[in-house]
Parts: structure tokens; sequence; C-alpha cells
């Protein structure tokens, strides 16, 4: 073999080095952008797409001590779509980036001013456990769950209760949407389950409860 000949088949070696190196370079790019690529061929929101959404519930049922009211809820939740990472590739979760609802608590003929409610998100949402699912590609039809953990403050003046009281879901309110598309356009979410709410120095004692939510979410903008 001559100097030439040992020189080529170095270069050739190098070469194949170089472009089996690349190849699993590309190959790993393609594996870490699965996730966002079978979204986006499902009909689901790409990674990083944020969406406002607009909730109202009406003639929602809480109670409060040992006193059943009803209230009317009007606000607003935010989400952001991220891959979801091991999960089914027809899916998405949903980052909750914000969570603000209000209403007005009813009097009891004593007083004009039944009180205030405010409803916001607790804190930061590190779980992600709101998902998007399609469950049908044509027409296509998705499950939309909404897990929210919030803070409740009521006021109540005149209320034999320290002012104001501020309760934390001692387990998150899930709600859960089907949906013909999304962002959902006034659909109604059902309520799996009654959310309690405690003290976050006294978890086990329950001071209000969520019995009824039926929330319709619309996007916004």
């Amino acid at each position: 073999m001559t100097a030439s000949d040992r020189h080529l088949g170095t270069g050739r070696r190098n070469f194949l080095k170089g472009a089996a190196a690349a190849a699993l370079g590309i190959g790993g790019m393609v594996a870490t952008g699965l996730p966002a690529l079978a979204a986006r061929q499902a009909g689901l929101p790409p990674a990083g797409a944020e969406f406002p959404l607009g909730l109202i519930a009406d003639k929602s049922g809480l109670r409060i001590g040992n006193t059943d009211v009803r209230t009317d809820l009007r606000g607003e939740v935010a989400f952001r779509a991220e891959a979801n990472a091991g999960g089914p590739a027809d899916s998405v979760r949903l980052r909750m980036l914000g969570l603000r609802m209000s209403g007005e608590l009813p009097g009891d003929g004593a007083r004009q001013d039944g009180g205030v409610l405010l409803i916001e998100q607790e804190d930061a949402d590190v779980a992600v456990q709101s998902l998007l699912k399609l469950t049908q590609p044509f027409p296509q039809r998705y499950e939309h769950t909404m897990v929210l953990s919030f803070t409740m403050t009521i006021v109540q003046p005149g209320a034999r209760i320290d002012q104001p009281l501020v309760l934390t879901t001692k387990e998150p309110a899930v709600l859960v949407g089907q949906l013909t598309q999304f962002p959902p356009k006034g659909d109604f979410y059902q309520l799996q389950s009654p959310v309690d709410l405690v003290r976050r120095d006294a978890p086990d004692a329950t001071l209000a409860t969520i019995q009824t939510f039926p929330v319709q979410v619309g996007g916004l903008g």
C-alpha cells in the first residue's frame, strides 16, 4: 500500500466518523422535537402557544360555614402549551399562567352588602397537570382537563369570622370539557367533584366547599 493509499484510507475513515456523528446529532434533534411535531400534526397547539380564556360560572353553589349560597363568578384563566413528554402523542400539557375570578355574595336582608368572593391562582403551576387531548382526529374532538389550585378570599361584612377569610383548595379543582375546537368557544366544563377549602395553617378543617361550578369557557382575543 502506497503512502497515497494510506492517506486516502485515513481520510475516508475520518469522513465516515464525521458523518456518523452528524447523523447521531440529527437523530437526537429529531427525537427531541418529536412530541412538538406530533402535537402539530395531531391538530394540537404547538409548545409555547399561550391561551387566555374567559370564565363564566353563573349560579355557582357554595357552602360557607353552615350556610349555602349562590353567586355569579366572572374571570379569566391563561395557559401555555407544553410538550407532553412521555405521554400520548395526541396530547399536550397546559401550564396555568394565571387565574382570577370574582363575584358578589348575597345579603341576608339585614344588610345591603352580602360580601365579595375572589379566586386567584395559588402558586406557580409546577406540576402542570392540565391536559388537552385529541380524542377524535376527524372531525376533530378534544378533551380538556383543567386542574386548578387556587386561593379563595371571602369578605362578609358583619360576619362572625376573621376578615378577610383566606382559604386554599385542599385538593385541586378538576374541570373537564368535551370540545369540537380549541380554544373553546363558550363550552361548558363539568366539575368532577366538590372542592373543599381550608386554611393553610389548619388543613384538616373544611371551612367552605364549592359544590357546583358550571363554568363556561371561551377564548379571548
